[in-house]
Formats: C-alpha cells, structure tokens, sequence
C-alpha cells in the first residue's frame, strides 16, 4: 500500500472520530463553563448573604434551568406554533392532504405510537413461492368493506418509501424478529445482519 493513500485514510478517520466527538465535547464543555460560573456565583452569593458554603448549587441551578427550558419550549412556544400551523393547514385542502400524510407517516416511524412493530413475511405468490418481508398495519379492513383481508406495508430497498398490499390473512406469516430488524434487512435489501438478541420481539396488533 502506498503512502497517500495511507496518509489519507489516516485523515478521513481522525475527522471521522473528531464529527464523532465534537458534538459531544461541545456539549460537555458547554455544561462544564455554566457549571463553574453558577456555582461560583451562587456559593459566593449564599456564602456573603447567610454566610454558608453550599458546594454544588451550580449544577442544580443547571438542571432546574434545562428543565424549565424544556418545558416552555414544549409548552409555551412549540403548542402555539402547532396550533396555527393545523389551522393555516385547514384554509387550504391541497397542503392539508400532504401534511397530514407527512405527519402520520413520520409519526408510524418515530412517534409515540409507533405503526410498523410487526414485522411479517407474506407469500406473494403461493406457485413460486416468492415471499417478502413486510409490516402488519392493519387486520380489520371493514370499513373499506374488505373480508378475510390485512394490509402490510412494504418498504422499498435503499428509498424511504413503500407499497401497501392487501394481502390474504391465511399469506402472511409473522416474524420473531423485532422491528428495526425487520426494517434494516428488508431497507438494506438483505444485506443487513439480523442480530440474535435485540430485546423487544413482535407484538400482537390489535
């Protein structure tokens, strides 16, 4: 091997490790200073007033202002913004269909209750046996005035995107893997290694 080459893969992976290691060391270093410039603050304060040494008031200080923090950005200024941003939605049809959509697709990925935890494998094709991996989204499909059917949602390799098949029940196998398994191997195109304990197993959908 020659030595650029060398010489350059030795940079990439010491800026690797530095993307790696910033966000964290900013932060830290972040806390650290308004942790040494409350705690003086404060202790000299008590200290001049009542005349006693309370070590570790700045990192209280710290928490209770991160806490604070949170909760007036969740409470105070993230609820108002979403509230007119859902009515300005509503003035307008159009944009009110992609944002829904958007949100509740986002929502089944990283929100709270999450959509695609049951993985599946469905027999597409019973005469050649071509089967592939998927996620149960849902089991009654009356109000489409469907019978005897599910609906699985299959995500497409290497694309955040997907079909949705409707699919007979008796067709769809579910898969003792978890989740972000499934997700990994089918998004990968297989070529993801399955891990053998990854805790959470596929759940019973409603």
């Amino acid at each position: 091997m020659s030595r650029k080459p060398l010489k350059r893969r030795l940079v990439n992976y010491f800026l690797q490790g530095l993307l790696y290691i910033a966000p964290l060391g900013i932060t830290v270093y972040i806390l650290y200073a308004l942790f040494t410039f409350f705690d003086g603050l404060l202790r000299s304060s008590i200290q001049s007033l009542f005349g006693v040494d309370i070590p570790g008031l700045g990192l209280v200080f710290i928490v209770v202002m991160l806490t604070l923090l949170g909760f007036v950005g969740q409470t105070v200024i993230a609820q108002p913004v979403k509230k007119y941003l859902d009515q300005f939605i509503r003035q307008a049809p159009f944009l009110q269909t992609i944002y829904t959509t958007a949100k509740d697709f986002l929502g089944a990925f990283l929100g709270k209750e999450k959509k695609f935890v049951h993985p599946v494998l469905v027999k597409l094709n019973p005469e050649y046996e071509l089967e592939r991996i998927g996620f149960l989204t849902q089991t009654d499909l009356s109000e489409l005035k469907i019978k005897d059917k599910v609906a699985v949602y299959f995500p497409q390799s290497y694309s955040f995107s997907g079909d949705l098949f409707i699919v007979p029940s008796e067709n769809v196998i579910p898969l003792d893997i978890t989740p972000r398994d499934a997700m990994k191997f089918a998004v990968t195109g297989g070529v993801a290694k399955v891990s053998e304990d990854t805790g959470v197993k596929n759940e019973d959908i409603a």
